[in-house]
């Protein structure tokens, strides 16, 4: 009975990981291993420049996209002067066409395909679109207003911080009787992005026209992004009313993404594998929120805000901000409510959020993520030190029934029933407990599920080496901690009480290869606490069983 038991535990922690790796796949915008469909699949383009349209881009006027036809009517495409913005966290490249934020680059995190390079976040090159627009929607009697396809000038003033705490650079462009003026501040040491727009009315009749902040974005995972380390790339926002939501590129392309419309707080954001960017108007502004597919492989989001009625000469100014950085739970927290939850722990978030607090108190006071895992591992077995050894105590006195139990069965081999039953009898007299085996793995299992999250989402351990592994957020590259692991597993197999069945014997020594098979393309910090966990247990085991063994 206990052999089977734990047999069926395992099958079940095997069961767990498939629905684990299922569920992160639903959750980072990928296809279901259960769904009978593929996902659509959405042609890519060579990235230029959007061509210039009339308007906001919307579902009913969709702009001209990466190798598309420009517009009809379109206006020609405008002269291009590029302002490169250099702080200690940012190299930022703004377009006077339009003013638009055309590359960011992170200088403080490396590129996960080529470290040899800096984090790319908006960009618009080699197949990939990635911007960051804002401009005026509406009509005046003068015509169109400034907008993300309108020619700017742009003041003089220093590209770098230069010992200042911050840099501005200033904008301007006056088209429709509309004077728009773009101000862009970047500060020290701050992923947070000032964006102030100054409207002027400098035409004659009253005009009411609306600020649009969007953020567009190829279909395509980030470079880099495999099979067995994916993460969810695409729109998201938040509402005080609604909340997060998600919507994905394959939704948006199919019309099919239920979202807030309207709302008078959050934000508005593009999320990636540990790095997100958010525009984030301020609090009490009504205003409108629209994904939009143009086609092509291109998506947007955006948020629109109403700026009123402004009469001829008056000038209305609106404050917004823009994060573009790194997913760190506690920075996000600080930025704007509800910012934190793009670093998306799914189901698991109930556990995770306690593990990666008591790992980030221990990384504090050890300095190195690798052997914070080690000691979070075994702060883990003294919390459930109670729990784990009494199923090995339970396993131990199994082992020495282990001839009782044979004798039973080979007794009552033609009889299931009272064999069941003299089973039974035994482990009452010997007061066993034949699930007792099962605690040791079902109280690691949520945990290990919980921490397989954390490893994916905590960009506080990208990067992060321990040993030879130059990245535990990334499979162990020399594959050492699944070999590790299969050993350590073997030699904890050889100490539980062995099968009678045959069969089953050979299934449990299956086992370790089997789940080191599936280990070769976890991350490496996730083996690194399954090989050290099984190190400890195997320790604790052996004690107890020695402690339990008949005397010679």
């Amino acid at each position: 009975m206990e052999i089977n038991k734990r047999t069926i535990l395992w099958i079940v922690f095997a069961i767990s990981l498939v629905v684990l790796w299922n569920d992160w796949m639903v959750s980072t915008g990928r296809q279901s291993l259960f769904s009978p469909t593929q996902p659509a699949k959405v042609a890519t383009a060579p990235a230029q420049q959007p061509a210039a349209v009339n308007d906001l881009p919307n579902a009913a006027t969709p702009a001209a996209v990466p190798g598309a036809t420009p517009v009809a009517g379109a206006p020609a495409p405008v002269r291009t002067e590029i302002v490169t913005v250099t702080t200690d966290v940012y190299k930022v490249d703004i377009d006077t066409a339009g003013g638009v934020i055309r590359r960011l680059e992170l200088l403080k995190y490396r590129d996960k395909v080529d470290p040899t390079k800096n984090q790319v976040l908006f960009q618009n090159n080699n197949g990939r679109v990635y911007l960051a627009q804002t401009g005026l929607t509406g009509n005046s009697p003068a015509g169109l207003m400034p907008n993300h396809n309108t020619a700017f000038t742009v003041a003089p003033g220093p590209r770098t911080l230069d010992g200042n705490n911050q840099v501005q650079v200033v904008l301007d462009a006056e088209q429709g009787g509309v004077h728009l003026t773009k101000t862009f501040t970047f500060k020290r040491n701050d992923y947070v992005i000032d964006v102030r727009h100054d409207v002027k009315n400098v035409g004659t009749t009253a005009v009411s026209p609306s600020l649009y902040l969007q953020l567009q974005h190829d279909g395509s995972k980030p470079e880099g992004d495999t099979y067995f380390n994916s993460s969810y790339t695409g729109p998201t926002l938040y509402t005080s009313q609604d909340k997060y939501q998600k919507l994905t590129f394959e939704k948006i392309q199919k019309h099919t993404a239920e979202h807030s419309t309207k709302a008078t707080d959050g934000w508005i954001a593009i999320s990636q594998h540990f790095f997100v960017s958010a525009f984030i108007p301020a609090d009490k502004l009504p205003r409108t929120i629209e994904t939009v597919s143009y086609g092509n492989n291109l998506f947007a989001i955006n948020t629109q805000l109403p700026l009123g009625t402004i009469q001829p000469g008056a000038t209305l100014s609106n404050a917004a901000r823009l994060y573009s950085g790194p997913q760190e739970e506690t920075a996000l927290e600080k930025v704007t409510p509800g910012l934190e939850l793009v670093r998306d722990y799914g189901w698991a978030t109930i556990i995770a959020k306690p593990i990666f607090w008591t790992m980030d108190q221990l990384h504090q006071m050890i300095g190195n993520w690798g052997w914070t895992i080690i000691a979070f591992t075994i702060l883990i077995k003294l919390l459930f030190f109670p729990l784990s050894a009494a199923g090995y105590r339970s396993m131990a006195k199994m082992k020495t029934v282990t001839p009782k139990m044979q004798a039973i069965r080979e007794r009552y081999k033609d009889d299931p029933v009272k064999m069941q039953q003299e089973t039974m009898a035994l482990y009452k007299t010997e007061k066993i407990n034949p699930l007792g085996g099962c605690l040791p793995i079902l109280v690691q299992m949520p945990v290990f599920l919980a921490l397989y999250w954390v490893l994916q989402a905590a960009v506080e351990m990208r990067g992060a080496s321990w040993g030879w592994v130059p990245d535990l957020t990334q499979k162990d590259p020399f594959f050492i901690l699944p070999i590790l692991y299969a050993i350590s597993m073997f030699i904890t197999q050889r100490l539980n009480p062995q099968p009678a069945d045959p069969m089953q014997a050979k299934m449990m020594m299956f086992m370790p290869l089997a789940f080191s098979v599936i280990f070769l393309f976890f991350p490496a910090g996730l083996v690194l606490y399954w090989v050290v966990n099984n190190l400890i247990s195997m320790a604790q085991q052996y004690v107890i069983t020695k402690k339990f063994a008949p005397a010679k």
